[in-house]
């Protein structure tokens, strides 16, 4: 199976505008394709999986990937999928967090003898003239045909911003810049980027003729990568330091049972032989999948040792089995109890894995907060000293948050 037919397989395309060109292109190696990523944070996180493995397993087959990052669209924002307008940014924080990006992406790309490369749209829109922009690339745009794109359509009734309505001029204008400069015939995104990607070729074709619009094709990746960054509490991280290897671990590993093999498929590099197998799965066979799914993706973001460690402190509490020393700690002092005891809330706030004590009482209300196993009755449960004989005690939060508790 070549390339272009493993996407399908896998679930990752959804649209294409050419496909008999894209197939040529991407199964025979000539593909010089970009993704772009808009740097509002300082890591990436598991919505950018699918585009980062997507990328990989292009560059795997011979094809070139260009990394953009969108340090000069990010001064304006971008109004897709989105009902409000984005904070604005300073200069230093987002190229602070476009050098973070790169570290993460050399991960899964590798940028060694310009087998990939990585750019900045802040090169060349930083620099545009105003009347330049209107007279050269401004022209080349219905406001018709710009105000039907589903991206500004959701932004009508809360109000579009002249910012942001100049973002798909921008996004139109950084493929322009990229096929010249790079030879780049290839666009990568999601549902949410048609219209704005579908620009990009039709300015080239305004700018360059028939013969150039030929060689832009634009590939729609699966809706769904979008929603694998979200969870109930925000973003899961690919930063160590903003998620751990073990919280990773744990947000694939409590996936819902109807998503694992959709995740397996579209994300791990599994072959799609062993996949296939596990199609008849059922019961607890779909534990083993989560597993396999979980161990797969944190191997690839923090390393073999740390997908390891992961696994055994979740198998120690799943299954009762396994090396409780990978749990995420925290250390009390003899200063953090009181008369030999101390709150639950507080050992959940000492953790900062509630925000307040009205979040912790909600919870433990809602019967979502267990100690060793045992549901927390009332926001005034205490743990006695005594408890940590056996070496720790586990507060659990929810069906996903474990943090141990040791006493230094």
């Amino acid at each position: 199976m070549q390339i272009y037919e493993e996407l399908v397989a896998r679930g990752l395309i959804a649209q294409v505008t050419d496909e008999e060109r894209i197939r040529d292109l991407i199964n025979n190696g000539k593909a010089v394709f970009y993704i772009g990523f808009d740097p509002t944070a300082d890591s990436l996180h598991v919505g950018h999986f699918m585009a980062l493995c997507l990328m990989k397993r292009l560059q795997m087959a011979g094809n070139k990937p260009v990394a953009l990052i969108g340090g000069g669209t990010a001064m304006i924002g971008d109004p897709s999928g989105r009902s409000d307008m984005r904070q604005m940014m300073t200069v230093e924080t987002i190229q602070h967090n476009c050098d973070c990006f790169k570290k993460q992406m050399s991960k899964f790309i590798d940028f060694s003898d310009d087998k990939a490369i990585m750019v900045n749209n802040a090169d060349w829109l930083l620099d545009l003239n105003y009347i330049e922009v209107l007279r050269e690339v401004g022209a080349c745009f219905s406001v018709n045909r710009m105000l039907s794109a589903e991206c500004y359509k959701q932004r009508m009734e809360k109000g579009l911003s002249f910012l942001e309505f100049n973002y798909m001029i921008m996004q139109s204008y950084d493929f322009y810049v990229l096929y010249q400069k790079y030879g780049c015939n290839l666009q990568f995104g999601g549902d949410d980027q048609w219209s704005n990607m579908l620009g990009g070729t039709e300015l080239i074709r305004r700018k360059l003729g028939e013969d150039a619009a030929a060689m832009t094709i634009t590939l729609l990746l699966n809706s769904e990568g979008k929603k694998m960054g979200k969870t109930q509490s925000g973003a899961v991280w690919l930063d160590p330091n903003k998620t751990s290897p073990f919280d990773f671990y744990q947000y694939w590993r409590n996936v819902d049972d109807a998503d694992v093999l959709k995740c397996i498929r579209m994300l791990t590099f599994l072959p799609l032989e062993e996949i296939e197998k596990m199609d008849s799965w059922q019961g607890s066979e779909l534990n083993k999948a989560k597993e396999i799914l979980a161990y797969e993706l944190t191997k690839l973001v923090h390393g073999e040792e740390e997908a390891e460690k992961a696994q055994e402190g979740a198998r120690a509490l799943f299954s009762g089995a396994g090396n409780t020393d990978n749990m995420p700690t925290t250390v009390l002092s003899d200063a953090d109890f009181t008369d030999g005891a101390i709150g639950v809330i507080d050992m959940m706030l000492k953790a900062e894995i509630i925000k307040s004590r009205g979040e912790g009482r909600r919870l433990i209300e809602q019967g979502g907060v267990s100690v060793d196993d045992e549901k927390a009755k009332t926001a005034f449960d205490t743990v006695n000293k005594d408890a940590f004989s056996k070496g720790h005690v586990i507060v659990k939060k929810g069906k996903k948050i474990f943090v141990k508790f040791v006493i230094e």
